[in-house]
């Protein structure tokens, strides 16, 4: 029976370090996605960016082309004012004419304007570039540590679970059954000890007789009130 106690006080033991490093292994896991999220969140950002300036750029070509056109419009309209022979013709095409270059002067301020635009939004990206360049290094670099740090307990891992399987075989399968399931139903703690009279689990009191009994060892005792195994260390 001793023996048997041992064994379950070990394995406790054990899967407390198991749990820990599951629980290390889960904020790793989140602060790689977390670096990942970061990471396309600021491309996201540079993607949109770019995403504006082609559609400035494209409007600007479309201005462009519509300057282009009134430019020949005007000059085609100057070459025709030594021909015209009449007074009304010679307003008219006057009239188009200034029509043609204020149409002109408009395109060009809405030329401007989109260069304006197309030069800041350049700039921001320049920075945003700059920022997700460096923080892909950063995320690079620290997922590699991640990498590591997951490689390592991935093998801690297999060898405690391995130590694990050589400690549960050692029980009886009524002990083993009993102690998988207060594990699954005290989150993870189906071993511990008493002190001072009572269970450090739930911090209940047990009954004298109960606690004085576990010094014995001669059988393995459970907590009244939250079930769980319970034993002493002999040098209380």
């Amino acid at each position: 029976m001793q023996e048997q106690l041992h064994t379950l006080i070990t394995l406790q033991e054990l899967d407390n370090t198991i749990n820990s490093s599951l629980r290390e292994r889960k904020v790793l896991s989140e602060e790689r996605a977390g670096l990942a999220t970061e990471q396309e969140r600021v491309k996201a950002l540079v993607d949109e960016l770019q995403k504006q300036i082609d559609s400035l750029e494209e409007q600007r070509a479309e201005l462009s082309n519509a300057l282009t056109r009134e430019s020949a419009n005007i000059l085609r309209a100057e070459n025709r004012l030594p021909e015209i022979k009449t007074q009304k013709e010679y307003v008219a095409v006057l009239k188009e004419i200034d029509t043609a270059k204020r149409i002109t002067k408009e395109k060009q301020d809405q030329v401007k304007a989109k260069d304006e635009a197309i030069a800041a939004l350049a700039e921001d990206k320049t920075e945003k570039d700059e920022a997700f360049a460096a923080l892909s290094a950063k995320v690079a670099q620290r997922n590699a540590e991640i990498a590591a740090q997951l490689d390592s307990f991935d093998q801690e891992m297999a060898e405690k679970n391995e130590h694990r399987t050589k400690l549960l075989k050692k029980l009886p399968a009524a002990v083993r059954k009993r102690y998988q399931m207060l594990l699954d139903r005290r989150a993870g703690l189906a071993v511990v000890a008493a002190r001072d009279g009572a269970c450090l689990g739930c911090n209940m009191q047990l009954p004298p007789q109960l606690f004085n009994s576990l010094f014995l060892l001669q059988a393995i005792e459970s907590c009244p009130h939250c079930n769980r195994l319970i034993y002493v260390n002999q040098d209380n």
